[in-house]
This record gives C-alpha cells, sequence and structure tokens, in this order.
C-alpha cells in the first residue's frame, strides 16, 4: 500500500506540494476525493485503489459530483425557507 507514498504533486486544492501518502490519508484514513484527477498521469491510480480500498469506497471517489448550478439553487431555496420561517 505504501509503494507510492514518497512521490510528490502539486495541490491544487491546498495549494502546496503534498506526498502520495496524504492523498492516500487525507480523511481520517480514506484517500482524498480528488486523487484519481491528480494522481491518474503519475501512477496507475484505478489499479492501486482497486487492489488497495474496499469498492464501496472506490465507488464513492469515482461517483460523478452533483451539479453545481442544483446545488446553487437549493442552497438558494433553502435560505429563501428560511427566511419565510422568520
Amino acid at each position: 500500500m505504501e509503494r507510492y507514498d514518497q512521490q510528490e504533486i502539486y495541490c491544487r486544492k491546498l495549494g502546496h506540494h503534498l506526498k502520495f501518502e496524504y492523498c492516500r490519508t487525507e480523511h481520517d484514513g480514506k484517500p482524498c476525493p480528488l486523487i484519481f484527477d491528480c494522481w491518474y498521469e503519475r501512477i496507475p491510480i484505478g489499479d492501486y485503489m482497486r487492489e488497495n480500498f474496499d469498492p464501496k469506497e472506490v465507488e464513492y471517489l469515482t461517483r460523478p459530483s452533483q451539479n453545481r448550478v442544483l446545488s446553487l439553487v437549493e442552497l438558494i431555496q433553502k435560505a429563501q425557507q428560511r427566511n419565510q420561517d422568520k
């Protein structure tokens, strides 16, 4: 599991260089949601993830994220509802 841990990459999310070890353990031992996007050009990340993580974790990480526009609409609707309840 630790074979790529010392490789480094620039993290777009945090804005500095990190080792792969951080990326694979960022969330209490679980991988960063961006691990596939960041590492696919440097290591065989798909194979690595399938070999080392539970299939449900891998599925969660590869699931498309919710549409941002839809998220914004939902946030606006919730804010409007809170204002009406006051």
